[in-house]
């Protein structure tokens, strides 16, 4: 018997008994339903793609993004705790819309006395309060740090029309600004700087024991807001959650500072020789050309020498940036500082840190380490990092990120010692904070209207990134250990995910409007593309894509399609089902095995199969020559059938000698079981199955069957699994690879629950 007409009988039998069953089910149903298949394509989740944005998830033909560039005068009032400012704009129109006016982002204002944002909030009475906390909302006396314009111009210094709503200043132009033209203005503006710890802020100052203050400063200026052929002008409020979406464009600042303050910040500093003295002249040229360690440009001694002597000349550091979104700097007279040179690509970037005496022993040793890391860890995954630096700013209780420039916290005891979870801590907001300068600062996504484009995705190259660091400083690390990542690890999001769902919202969410912020936008986007990597797609397809995504939207504004459309152009991997899991739902994983059947092969007819027979009228003599499956626990199994051999059932052997040659039967298997796997997923996330079968002998077996197993049956599948030995194990995600939420279906022979006694026993055994 030829065993295409083995294979034809077996399929019309199957067919039939699936009609059967669609004919029962026809008579219970009632209307139809739309495709709420897990796996159908995301045509009504996805923007329409046009000349701007292409299917394929790279920028259109038409594609265009404004710029602003800024020219600006800054002087910081270190006595007062005062910054004054003026700025000068030119706005380059490159959209196709004519523009009648112009939004500005006055971010400082979330601070202003009449604030909306606390009103926003409810809350109630705590168990208790840091000192800080209490102070801020009670005892503060309703500090005012919104901007005071004192006058917004044009380039001829003529009066413009403003009007100023919350975080937002609307600029009336003279005339309608066309495609292709550029318009000039200027703002004056001052503000009263806030104190950072007690009037928590990502920008302010840090005030210590002896009268000095360390300010990192950002938010400071007006702020062009976006406009872009997604949603026009993005002129959404600052309520003090969301971050920033911003133009790029260049950058002349000149900041007048104390004359004995140390002072760094975005950009080229292209009057370094007015503002060093020839020492740190000497030891800034040494750190060029050194590359193992940081060398160290003012030290500690030197800092503390002039912590007493409150200069009141001023000094002016001149910085110059191109292609940048934002400008960020800090600055103290308390400031030790270091740098090293770290090779990317083919040209040397300066790792740069920034930190008063109390981050000291912990922070000379590990930050600017840390810098260096990052910079060639985010490049081997993206792009070599363009700018020429990339500075760490230690500030208490911060992390905050800015172009080339970034705020963290880490501080050790008093006396110098600290934890390893404060270590780990401060290398760790190093990471995330730096690597912020791809994702948004270079890779220019919407902030404020999808916070896990740049905090998911720094986060899950921030996991990449911590890994790299252990390998590369191995003694930063506990011996036989890996970096103790927070998040990242797929098992690290299952306390999340299987949460209150009145208290979970999708990924594609608002940042301002989810719940638990930290692990939807931070943890589970990480989680979901660290288990796309090394679970999903493999490293090398992830990798590619994900390389292309950040190729093609650096400098540039992406959308959450783009890079959901890329990551499927660069990889040719179908990936609706997961992006509509794991970011559009509040699914979770949950994944097990249900019933294992053990069975048999014999050349006998077994029941089910006549029962088709005597359904459709035949006699075995209508029958070719079959292989019937009999279960263990059936009325067609008989003694001695478990030690058949496959040799001893006619139609196999006929298979063998009519269409194998002697060397391909002698290479064949001949297995002994046969099990029919029913593997059940209670959970709405489709995930790949990856099974360990045990074997009688101890011996195992990884098998990984692609999500697309659950296309058709959302709720169980079955596979037939041969076997020369007999399995005595299988067990699902036994790596917990899949972030299930529930491990006690995950096993058969199922695992049996301990009562209390017994886990105490266990307890004492372990």
């Amino acid at each position: 018997m030829k065993i295409s007409k083995l294979i034809a009988f077996l399929s019309f039998a199957l067919i039939a008994g699936t009609a059967f069953a669609q004919e029962e089910e026809a008579e219970v149903r009632e209307g139809g339903h739309i495709n709420n298949n897990k796996f159908r394509q995301m045509y009504q989740e996805f923007s329409t793609p046009n000349m701007f944005r292409s299917a394929s998830g790279a920028p259109g033909p038409q594609y265009y993004q404004q710029q602003a560039d800024y020219v600006m005068d800054i002087e910081l009032d270190d006595k007062n705790a005062k910054l004054y400012g003026f700025e000068t704009i030119t706005y380059t129109n490159n959209s196709p819309d004519p523009l009648d006016y112009l939004w500005v982002q006055l971010d400082q204002n979330v601070r202003a006395k009449d604030s909306k944002s606390p009103l926003i909030e409810g809350d109630g009475v705590p168990p208790a309060e840091q000192p800080g906390g209490f102070a801020s909302k009670f005892m503060d006396g309703g500090f005012d740090g919104g901007f005071n314009i004192e006058a917004v111009k044009d380039a001829k210094g003529g009066n413009l029309p403003y009007t100023i709503h919350q975080t937002m200043m609307r600029v009336e132009m003279p005339k309608t600004l066309k495609t292709g033209e550029k318009f000039t203005f200027s703002i004056k503006w001052w503000y009263n700087v806030n104190n950072h710890v007690t009037n928590r802020a990502r920008s302010g100052y840090e005030e210590f024991e002896d009268g000095n203050r360390a300010y990192v400063i950002a938010q400071f200026y007006p702020r062009m807001a976006v406009y872009n052929d997604v949603e026009g002008w993005q002129n959404s409020q600052f309520w003090g959650r969301d971050e920033f979406a911003l133009p790029f464009g260049n950058f002349e600042v000149n900041l007048t500072v104390p004359a004995d303050h140390i002072t760094d910040a975005t950009g080229v500093l292209t009057n370094r020789k007015d503002v060093f003295t020839k020492d740190m002249m000497k030891r800034y040229e040494l750190a060029k050309k050194t590359y193992d360690k940081p060398v160290i440009i003012v030290s500690q001694e030197e800092a503390e020498a002039k912590e007493n002597n409150f200069a009141t000349a001023k000094k002016t550091w001149k910085f110059k940036a191109e292609m940048v979104r934002d400008f960020g700097f800090a600055t103290s007279r308390r400031f030790i500082w270091d740098m090293m040179a770290v090779k990317i690509g083919n040209k040397d970037v300066m790792a740069v840190s920034l930190y008063p005496k109390e981050g000291n022993p912990l922070w000379e040793e590990y930050s600017t380490k840390a810098v260096a890391s990052t910079l060639k860890s985010y490049s081997r995954m993206t792009f070599d990092y363009p700018y020429h630096k990339a500075i760490s700013v230690h500030a208490r209780n911060q992390g905050m990120e800015y172009p080339m420039i970034c705020w963290n916290y880490g501080r050790p005891n008093p006396d110098g010692t600290y934890s390893e979870r404060t270590k780990y801590g401060m290398i760790s907001v190093i990471i995330h904070e730096v690597g912020h300068n791809y994702f948004p600062m270079i890779v220019n996504s919407d902030e404020r209207q999808w916070t896990w484009m740049d905090e998911g995705l720094n986060t899950f190259m921030q996991y990449v990134a911590e890994q790299d660091f252990g390998e590369w400083y191995p003694d930063a690390i506990a011996p036989n250990q890996s970096y103790p990542s927070r998040r990242g690890p797929a098992k690290n999001i299952v306390d999340y995910m299987s949460s209150d769902q009145d208290y979970i919202a999708p990924i594609m969410t608002k940042g301002l409007n989810t719940y638990q912020f930290g692990a939807n936008a931070y943890g589970k986007p990480a989680t979901a593309l660290n288990i796309l990597r090394e679970t999903v797609m493999g490293r090398e397809l992830f990798d590619y894509a994900f390389k292309t995504y950040a190729n093609r939207w650096m400098f540039k504004h992406p959308t959450p399609e783009d890079f959901f459309r890329t990551m499927e152009d660069a990889s040719a991997f179908d990936l609706d089902w997961f992006w509509r899991s794991w970011f559009y739902t509040t699914d979770y994983v949950d994944m097990g095995v249900g019933e294992v059947k053990k069975f048999y092969v014999s050349s006998k007819v077994n029941a089910e199969v006549r029962e088709i027979m005597e359904a459709r009228g035949l006699t075995e003599s209508d029958l070719p020559p079959l292989v019937y499956y009999v279960a263990e626990d059936s009325e067609d199994f008989e003694e001695g059938m478990a030690d058949m051999s496959l040799e001893d059932i006619p139609s196999i052997k006929e298979y063998m000698m009519d269409n194998m040659t002697p060397e391909e039967r002698a290479a064949v298997t001949k297995p002994k079981f046969f099990y029919e796997v029913t593997f059940e997923k209670p959970g709405g996330i489709p995930m790949p199955i990856i099974v360990e079968y045990t074997y009688a002998d101890g011996s195992t077996k990884r098998e990984t069957y692609p999500a697309e197993i659950w296309r058709k049956n959302d709720a169980q599948v079955g596979k037939v699994i041969a076997s020369e030995q007999e399995i005595t194990k299988i067990v699902v995600d036994p790596d917990e690879e899949t972030a299930d939420i529930d491990t006690t279906n995950n096993a058969w022979p199922q695992r049996k629950k301990l009562g209390q006694f017994d886990q105490f026993k266990d307890g004492i055994k372990d």
